[in-house]
């Protein structure tokens, strides 16, 4: 098998192939050979594992987790990739290729029919502009999957990771938060990657819960109120509420106040049990 961790390596393949990275899809593809046995490690696949892998690069970490579980299935996006991918991977026979994109994959319907009586887990080394997309997506869907393990940039990670109630926090904290308990697990240098990207990455584990972190009646009412009240991050959830979902400030200062919680708070302030509340009195 080929060192797909070796820049030489990786440049003859892609010359063979006429292939050009692609700044349009994010395309920076791993060097640094410590990174992805790490994570196809910590991801949780074993010999009785399904992965789904989201963006194969020229199979660096695909290799690995296939060296690990039952079975991979990568979803590519780039058909360009696809010979690289026939020759770098052609010692596995435990690996499916998928041209698509993911965002229009059903998941559901994937992980029936590629994975029967397998655990499943996601792991990805996912391009930055599509982070929030994919992760919100993969805990929206609830698929029936153990955990999602991804490397993204740091800044992302330490915004996903947060606490909820923290400075740092969003809307997609609270997301995370409510789907999965997210574990930062190791920081990866911007030179790990061809080409090098301008910022860190950090690889962080979501491990799916069973049961959401809070109960709430609506899940859609509840999201709608907590994206609307970090639209407008230095405002108050009244101001940032009121404008966003044209809620009379009355009724959100009278729901707030219900659940104990200052009118006068920002978003940022609020834990998830606060914001189940307000949800919940918030007619």
């Amino acid at each position: 098998m080929q060192n797909l961790s070796d820049i030489g390596v990786i440049r003859a393949v892609m010359e063979k192939h006429g292939f050009n990275f692609s700044k349009a899809l994010g395309q920076n593809f791993l060097i640094n050979p410590s990174v992805c046995p790490r994570m196809a490690e910590m991801c949780g696949a074993d010999e009785n594992t399904g992965v789904i892998e989201i963006g194969t690069g020229v199979g660096v970490l695909t290799a690995e987790l296939a060296k690990r579980a039952k079975k991979v299935v990568a979803i590519e996006l780039d058909s360009r990739l696809l010979p690289v991918l026939e020759e770098t991977l052609s010692d596995f026979d435990n690996i499916e290729i998928l041209n698509e994109d993911v965002m229009k994959v059903d998941l559901h319907a994937l992980i029936r029919e590629k994975f029967e009586g397998m655990k499943v887990v996601v792991c990805a080394n996912l391009p930055y502009y599509i982070t929030s997309p994919v992760i919100t997506m993969l805990l929206e869907s609830r698929l029936p999957v153990e955990a999602v393990t991804v490397m993204i940039q740091k800044e992302a990670a330490d915004r996903l990771c947060t606490p909820v109630g923290s400075r740092e926090s969003g809307a997609i904290t609270v997301c995370t938060n409510y789907y999965s308990v997210p574990t930062q697990l190791f920081n990866v240098s911007r030179g790990s990657f061809m080409p090098a990207p301008n910022v860190d990455s950090t690889v962080i584990r979501l491990d799916i819960r069973k049961e959401p972190a809070v109960k709430v009646s609506d899940e859609r009412k509840f999201f709608r109120i907590v994206k609307a009240a970090f639209a407008q991050r230095r405002k108050t959830v009244v101001n940032s509420v009121s404008s966003s979902l044209s809620v009379p400030k009355a009724e959100i200062i009278a729901a707030l106040e219900q659940a104990g919680l200052d009118p006068n708070v920002r978003a940022e302030k609020l834990t998830m049990e606060s914001f189940a509340a307000l949800c919940e009195n918030l007619v």
